[in-house]
C-alpha cells in the first residue's frame, strides 16, 4: 500500500529538506526529546502545534500550544484536528508505577490512535523504547524488530504501543514508524551509551525519515546513531532512508578515562 505522504527530499540531507508538511502535531513538547524536536522541526512544516500537561511558554513563529491531557478521549480528539501527521512523544518517559502509566501510555496511546483514525491522519511516529526489549542478553545483537521482551512496566507500555499501531495499520491503514530509542543526548555520557547513543541531528534526521518514507506499514526501527558497537541489527532503517552520521567513537576515550 502505498503511503499517502509523498517523499520529496534526498534522505541523505534530511536536514535541508523543503517543507512537505502543512501541520504537524509534536506531543509530549515539554519533555527532554520534545524540546529538542521542537526548536527543529519547524523548519520541516508550515505550523507545528505542540501539546504537553507541562508548561510550554509562549508560542514561537509558526507555532500552536495546545495542551492536552492524553487520557482524555475528547481532548485528543480535537487535538488532532487538521493535523497532517503526529510525532507522538508524549506519555510516561520512565519506569513509574503502573498507576502512572496507564492513563498516558496505555489509555492515552488508544485514545491518539483512535483520534487519527476520525480525524483521518495517515502517518504517526510513535517513541517506543529499547525497553521493549530489555531483557535481551546484551551479549547477543537482536533485530530490530525482535519480539517484545520488556524489563518493566514501561517496556511493556511501549510494546503495547507497538501492537496499537499494527492493529491501526492492519484495520485502518494508518502507517506508524515505532521508534525504539537507545538514549538521545547531546554527547553519550557512559559505557552503556557508547552502544545506545542517537545524537540530535541523527534523532531529527531519523524523524524526518519516518514522517516521508513510502511504505513503511507498520515499521520499527531503532533510534541510535552509527556507533562502532552496537546492540541493535539496524538494517530496517535502510527502508525509511534513515542514514545517521554520528558516532559514539569519538567520545569513547574521554568516557574510558573518566570511569
Amino acid at each position: 500500500m502505498t503511503s499517502p505522504i509523498a517523499c520529496n527530499r534526498d534522505k541523505t540531507t534530511a536536514m535541508a529538506s523543503p517543507i512537505p508538511f502543512h501541520r504537524l502535531l509534536l506531543t509530549g513538547a515539554a519533555g527532554g526529546l520534545g524540546r529538542e524536536l521542537r526548536r527543529r522541526l519547524p523548519a520541516h512544516c508550515s505550523v507545528l502545534r505542540l501539546s504537553d500537561m507541562a508548561a510550554l511558554g509562549e508560542p514561537g513563529e509558526r507555532e500552536e500550544l495546545r495542551p492536552a491531557d492524553l487520557a482524555d478521549a475528547d481532548a485528543m480528539l480535537a487535538l488532532l484536528e487538521g493535523v497532517d501527521a503526529v510525532i507522538h512523544m508524549g506519555g510516561v518517559s520512565t519506569e513509574q508505577p503502573w498507576e502512572a502509566i496507564l492513563p498516558a501510555n496505555i489509555v492515552g496511546a488508544y485514545n491518539l490512535y483512535e483520534a487519527a483514525r476520525r480525524q483521518g491522519v495517515r502517518r504517526v511516529v510513535f517513541a517506543s523504547s529499547n525497553h521493549v526489549t530489555g531483557f535481551y542478553r546484551q551479549d547477543e545483537v537482536i533485530p530490530a524488530g525482535a519480539p517484545p521482551k520488556p524489563d518493566g512496566l514501561y517496556g511493556l507500555s511501549k510494546a503495547f504501543g507497538e501492537d496499537l499501531a499494527q492493529l491501526y495499520f492492519d484495520r485502518h491503514a494508518i502507517e506508524t514508524v515505532s521508534l525504539r530509542i537507545g538514549s538521545s543526548f547531546s554527547v553519550p555520557r557512559d559505557r552503556r551509551m557508547l552502544h545506545t547513543w542517537m545524537s540530535f541531528d541523527d534523532m531529527e534526521r531519523l524523524v524526518l525519515a519516518a514522517l516521508t518514507a513510502r511504505d513503511v506499514g507498520h515499521s520499527i526501527v531503532c533510534g541510535v546513531s552509527a556507533n562502532p558497537q552496537v546492540w541493535w541489527d539496524n538494517t530496517p532503517a535502510a527502508h525509511i532512508g534513515y542514514r545517521p552520521l554520528d558516532s559514539s567513537a569519538h567520545f569513547a576515550a574521554g568516557i574510558e578515562r573518566a570511569t
